[in-house]
C-alpha cells in the first residue's frame, strides 16, 4: 500500500510537470521572452493571469504594456477571476471620464480604482493607453 501511494504521488508530480511544460510554448513569440522572465510568464500564463495580446496567440514581450492591461492583471490576481466572469459588474462605475463603460478595460480599471490599487493622472483622467 505504501509503494502504491509513492507511485501515485510520483505520477501526479509528473503529470503536473508535463502540464507546465506545454504552457512554456503557449505563445507564438515565446522565443522573444527574456530568459529571466520565462518562468514568471509560464506560471502566470498557466494561471490565466496573462492571456496574450489580440487573439491571445502572442505575448508581445517587447511591446509597451498599457495602464489598462496592468489593471486587468491586477484584477485577475486580486480577485482570482481569471475567466473574467465578474468583471462586467464593475464596467459602469465610471470613476474616470476617459474610461467609458463600453471599453474592454472598463471593469478592470474601475474595480482597481475603487479598491484604490491604482490611481489616475488626476481625479477624472486615468489614461488607459
Amino acid at each position: 500500500m505504501r509503494n502504491l501511494k509513492k507511485i501515485l504521488a510520483l505520477a501526479l508530480a509528473l503529470v503536473m510537470t508535463l502540464s507546465l511544460m506545454t504552457v512554456a510554448n503557449a505563445f507564438n513569440d515565446d522565443k522573444d521572452i527574456d530568459a529571466k522572465y520565462d518562468e514568471a510568464v509560464t506560471v502566470l500564463s498557466a494561471l490565466n493571469v496573462f492571456k496574450g495580446v489580440n487573439d491571445g496567440s502572442n505575448f508581445a514581450p517587447k511591446q509597451t504594456i498599457t495602464r489598462a492591461e496592468v489593471a486587468a492583471i491586477i484584477y485577475r490576481i486580486v480577485t482570482g477571476d481569471v475567466t473574467d466572469a465578474q468583471v462586467g459588474i464593475y464596467a459602469d462605475y465610471n470613476k474616470f471620464d476617459d474610461v467609458k463603460s463600453t471599453s474592454w478595460y472598463a471593469g478592470y480599471v474601475n474595480f482597481c480604482a475603487n479598491a484604490e490599487y491604482i490611481k489616475g493622472y488626476d481625479a477624472r483622467t486615468f489614461g488607459p493607453n
